[in-house]
């Protein structure tokens, strides 16, 4: 089945939607600390059951959908119909969207993953010899920033899109001209002869 610029479109918002949500809710459901629970020369924590390991990690694999679905969708051949990338690449305002779109999908995923894997390694290494340590969670702040870069992320691909878009439509209505333009007839060239 064909893809349209709209299809393609509506696919990256959702995605990208949908990673801004579970990073969000990620960030609502992370505990402030867990609960320290003294033993015999050691310290055991016990983190009460949350899903912000998972939802963090969710949140992470609908960005990279979206960057996909982003990425491919500049250089799919719509009703057929395929440009050069050079093309694309010629327009100062692609490439630089294309970069910031590149580098907000980067920092996202940063500070998504971060949090979510420190946030695992808390719960995994819960026993502590240090008999004065606390039982600390990942930094408060990072999911939250995490999932509103994911939802950037994706508004850039967007905005990719509609220049990608717009080039696709210039390029082929300069293809149409030059075939309407009617062929030039050249007289032989006389041959002059010296005497």
């Amino acid at each position: 089945m064909a893809m349209s610029v709209k299809q393609m479109s509506i696919i990256i918002a959702t995605l990208g939607v949908i990673s801004f949500i579970f990073g969000v809710v990620a960030e609502n459901n992370k505990p402030a600390a867990g609960t320290a629970i003294p033993g015999k020369g050691v310290v055991i924590c016990k983190y009460r059951s949350d899903p912000t390991v998972a939802l963090g990690f969710l949140s992470v694999i609908f960005l990279a959908a979206s960057t996909v679905a982003g990425f491919l969708s500049l250089f799919y051949p719509y009703k057929g119909k395929s440009i050069p990338q050079a093309v694309l690449l010629r327009s100062t305002s692609f490439v630089i969207f294309l970069n910031v779109a590149l580098a907000t999908t980067g920092l996202a995923a940063t500070l998504l993953l971060w949090p979510t894997i420190s946030e695992q390694l808390h719960i995994m290494r819960n026993i502590h010899h240090n008999l004065q340590r606390e039982c600390p969670t990942a930094k408060t702040g990072l999911l939250g920033g995490g999932a509103f870069l994911s939802l950037d992320s994706a508004l850039f691909w967007l905005v990719c899109l509609m220049l990608a878009d717009n080039a696709r439509k210039d390029y082929f209505e300069e293809t149409a001209d030059r075939k309407e333009e009617p062929a030039v007839n050249y007289e032989p060239d006389v041959v002059i002869k010296s005497a």
